[in-house]
């Protein structure tokens, strides 16, 4: 039986870069580009390699929030049919986005949201305190609490363990 951590980690991830090339999809059904293709498999690899793996993954519903969601989760080895999808995160404010962290259970360690910006780099500012300008498309900000309680993340009370993203690796 796995040992519940004295804190909880959050891993903000932003989705991988979308496709413009079809005018005629809305942005819920905007595909990823090739360079999001390449770069959603790349990023699973590196959480891989540092053994930072999810107890939860909830992502946004929109097309290209969802590959990358399941992408990552293929190259954790985290099956996609337990990706959580959450309609608030398509349109998500901070509110909504403390919402959605807050009502995870506590026996998750480690919660993945997949989402989209501006407000996935205004959320990793708030609960850090850290000056990130931007989050780049399939970039990654992990969170960590000192607590195990869900309910008691709040602006300012994690600290940043690591900011990644695909091109500081070019």
């Amino acid at each position: 039986m796995k040992t519940k951590s004295p804190y909880n980690e959050l891993i903000l991830i932003r989705h991988a870069k979308s496709s413009w090339a079809d005018p005629r999809l809305s942005d819920w059904e905007r595909p990823l580009n090739g360079r999001g293709k390449r770069d959603a498999p790349f990023m699973g690899q590196r959480l891989a390699r540092h053994h930072c793996l999810p107890d939860r993954v909830i992502a946004s519903p929109a097309k290209r929030a969802r590959k990358t969601a399941r992408v990552i989760c293929k190259k954790l080895s985290f099956a996609k049919k337990k990706i959580l999808f959450d309609d608030l995160l398509y349109t998500a404010d901070l509110m909504d986005l403390y919402r959605v962290v807050r009502s995870c259970e506590d026996t998750v360690n480690r919660l993945f949201v997949v989402g989209h910006n501006f407000v996935i780099t205004d959320f990793a500012v708030d609960l850090t305190g850290v000056h990130i300008d931007n989050i780049p498309t399939c970039g990654i900000a992990g969170i960590r609490f000192p607590s195990s309680s869900w309910s008691t993340v709040a602006p300012r009370s994690g600290k940043l363990l690591f900011f990644d993203y695909p091109k500081k690796h070019r």
